[in-house]
């Protein structure tokens, strides 16, 4: 099972291993993770799940569609070329290790 591992501002980390098909989103949300809110429960529709995704994992997942892209325009933390909703992140075999860094706010 892929593991993904949660990096808090403050250098906590919680690694989680998460079954393919799952979203990064539900496995924090799952796991009682702070730092992910998902008010619209991975609708793709608050920008509450917001975090950042470095290189290789960044290729991994697909383009960010136009409805990401909208919504990473609305984060209350700052947008990155590294951000994306985790709730679009879907876990895979070919993430196995993937780290995401959560951002300050969410809200």
């Amino acid at each position: 099972m892929p593991t993904v591992t949660y990096v808090h501002p403050d250098g906590t980390k919680h690694e989680l291993e998460v079954p393919t098909g799952k979203r990064v989103m539900q496995a924090a949300i799952g796991a009682g993770i702070d730092g992910i809110v998902a008010e619209c429960g991975g609708q793709a529709m608050c920008a509450t799940c917001h975090v950042y995704v470095e290189s290789p994992w960044a290729d991994k997942f697909p383009s960010i569609s136009e409805e990401e892209d909208e919504m990473l325009d609305d984060t209350v933390s700052p947008r990155t070329d590294a951000s994306r909703l985790s709730c679009q992140l879907v876990v895979s075999d070919d993430v196995d290790g993937l780290i995401v860094q959560l951002p300050e706010e969410q809200v």
